[in-house]
């Protein structure tokens, strides 16, 4: 399979059990997961945890990041705010592989509404699995963190 990661998961009220699905069998996989929240279905801000998940990603406390919540659009969003991050919404393990492959992605968002557990899962075994590939497509990553 792949190296253990860092991996940090974050989510709104809409992507609870979703999240708490993907935490154990990333666990049984043997990652170390830092569950970032919420804790219960009461109704949360996604902007709240995309942010604090960008923040430990940014800071190199873990490898990668999954974001969830309804639709992954919102969370990806407040995610996509810190410039040293680059999440990238997935809905299928090409997307998945492709945003670590050519965009550098350090994190993935999903939408618990609109995606199974089982599609879920394969979509973060393409993303940890796959690796940047460098070359032409570091300029254009280069340019995401500094637009000018």
């Amino acid at each position: 399979m792949w190296a253990p990661m860092k991996i940090a998961i974050a989510s709104d009220h809409a992507a609870l059990d979703l999240k708490a699905d993907l935490r154990e069998w990333l666990i049984e996989l043997g990652h170390e997961v830092a569950d970032l929240g919420p804790d219960t279905a009461d109704s949360v801000d996604y902007p709240d945890f995309g942010y604090l998940l960008a923040g430990v990603v940014a800071e190199g406390t873990v490898d990668r990041g999954i974001a969830l919540c309804g639709s992954g659009i919102g969370i990806s969003m407040a995610v996509n705010r810190n410039a040293a991050v680059r999440c990238a919404l997935v809905s299928e393990p090409v997307s998945a592989r492709l945003c670590r492959e050519h965009n550098d992605a350090n994190v993935i968002a999903m939408g618990a509404r609109l995606i199974g557990p089982d599609m879920a899962k394969a979509c973060i075994e393409a993303f940890l699995q796959s690796e940047f590939e460098g070359g032409r497509h570091q300029r254009r990553v280069d340019k995401l963190s500094n637009p000018s």
